[in-house]
């Protein structure tokens, strides 16, 4: 299958379980974006990626799907990422929570999100609580 025809298909075509397919769905993304068309193959296969996109092509969607799709629940944390800044990290975050199915019944993980300006209690419980996948600020995530 030649990219274009990828590019015009759907997200199992790349290789995406059925049931992360429908989590991509709630979110509303109808079609992988090219960036997500080159970085999601590679990743479900455990390569290492660089990925370098402009703001809003789907680069969260590229890298999170691969890793969402490795996950096996109830191992503790899996998936590390480190954001710049808090927003992004609160944003990663809640891209996570949607594609993980958090509020469904067979949902494969939890996501949370650590960094600054908030009280440390609520973060340091939710990685306690074995969560799979935590964004983070460095800053907050080394004084955790």
């Amino acid at each position: 299958m030649t990219t274009n025809s990828i590019e015009e298909g759907a997200f199992a075509d790349l290789g995406v379980s059925s049931r992360l397919c429908t989590a991509i769905k709630d979110l509303g993304w109808k079609h992988p974006s090219p960036i997500q068309v080159q970085a999601i193959p590679p990743g479900l296969s455990g390569q290492d990626l660089v990925g370098i996109a402009q703001t809003g092509t789907g680069k969260t969607g590229a890298f999170l799907i691969p890793c969402i799709e490795k996950l096996e629940k109830g191992l503790g944390m899996q998936v590390l990422v480190l954001c710049p800044t808090r927003e992004l990290a609160q944003q990663v975050c809640d891209d996570a929570v949607a594609l993980l199915g958090n509020g469904r019944q067979k949902s494969v993980g939890r996501a949370a999100s650590i960094y600054g300006g908030v009280g440390y209690d609520p973060q340091i419980k939710a990685l306690e609580s074995g969560v799979e996948v935590i964004t983070a600020t460095p800053g907050r995530f080394l004084d955790l």
